[in-house]
């Protein structure tokens, strides 16, 4: 039985309360544990705060000193989460009027996140240092994401079946739990269930490497066995060391597989299909200094071409 929550109640319990009745079971753990560490920071930040007490003023309080320590974004994705509560609330009568309309959402400038990739002649000079024998290790895993631009989660959890040889694709459906080793999970969001088309050599190399194995399996992780972000990242940092180019994660991988198509010309809308973005708003952010770069050299072209004409 849920303890019943009045005006004086102090406002992280209804909030803690919340969460556990309309998210818990909702959202995937990772989100879930976004809206818990909300929580810790409204006891942090308003630990004697009653429901009686919310208002514009405080409201917006709350949010400035949230903001002294996060960047905009992160700013306002707290305030979304906790707006969602404060609603229900005054629907329920908990607190008199909405104190979240017309908030303003603060925070430090971002960091410059310049994303870290390897061109086209650095790839395949980390490529060629690596060991692709004839049995799945870890080498053919960073192959494999280097050509497909997976998620690291999303290529531990391919099994036998997701490959579909004559079609050359391969279905990407759900992720690997390798954090907390429960097994399999959905993926990120519902864009992220795509099929990803396949390069005639890696359909031969992986017709054969696959070949006996359990079709609904994991290919690359081995039953009881803990994997580690960091292990296959120590992998491939040797790999990038003995190639002599710019040491990368394995997410930098996703991130080189994505500007070599951007600089071949693919469609930005391609991309972020072949990626599993929501939306193509979240390739051009992240892309940003990539696109601007192709820009520019259209501008060069566009003019070379006018330049011509007189």
């Amino acid at each position: 039985m849920l303890e019943a929550i009045t005006k004086e109640s102090l406002f992280h319990e209804y909030y803690a309360q919340w969460i556990k009745v309309y998210k818990e079971g909702a959202i995937r753990p990772v989100t879930m544990n976004k809206y818990r560490m909300t929580l810790e920071w409204l006891k942090k930040l308003i630990p004697d705060t009653k429901m009686c007490d919310v208002n514009r003023i405080n409201y917006q309080q709350l949010l400035n000193d949230y903001a002294q320590t996060h960047e905009r974004q992160t700013t306002m994705d707290f305030h979304h989460q906790i707006k969602c509560a404060i609603l229900d609330a005054v629907d329920e009568g908990l607190i008199s009027r909405d104190p979240t309309r017309k908030a303003i959402i603060k925070g430090k400038p971002p960091r410059d996140k310049k994303i870290k990739y390897l061109n086209q002649f650095e790839l395949h000079t980390m490529l060629i240092t690596l060991n692709l024998g004839s049995d799945i290790n870890w080498d053919w895993f960073i192959m494999l994401v280097a050509k497909t631009g997976m998620r690291f989660s999303e290529a531990l959890a391919l099994t036998p079946k997701d490959f579909d040889f004559p079609h050359q694709t391969l279905s990407i459906n759900k992720t690997w739990d390798y954090k907390k080793g429960t097994g399999f999970l959905p993926t990120k969001n519902r864009s992220s269930v795509r099929k990803i088309q396949l390069d005639w050599q890696t359909v031969i190399q992986f017709t054969g490497l696959i070949k006996g194995l359990p079709e609904d399996k994991p290919i690359f992780v081995k039953a009881g066995q803990k994997v580690y972000n960091s292990t296959v990242n120590d992998i491939l940092e040797r790999h990038c060391k003995k190639a002599g180019v710019p040491v990368i994660s394995v997410h930098g991988l996703r991130h080189t597989h994505a500007s070599l198509l951007l600089f071949a010309g693919v469609s930005i809308a391609s991309v972020a299909r072949r990626l599993g973005h929501a939306s193509m708003t979240t390739t051009q952010k992240t892309y940003l200094h990539i696109i601007q770069e192709l820009e520019n050299k259209d501008i060069d072209l566009v003019m070379r071409s006018l330049s011509e004409l007189s």
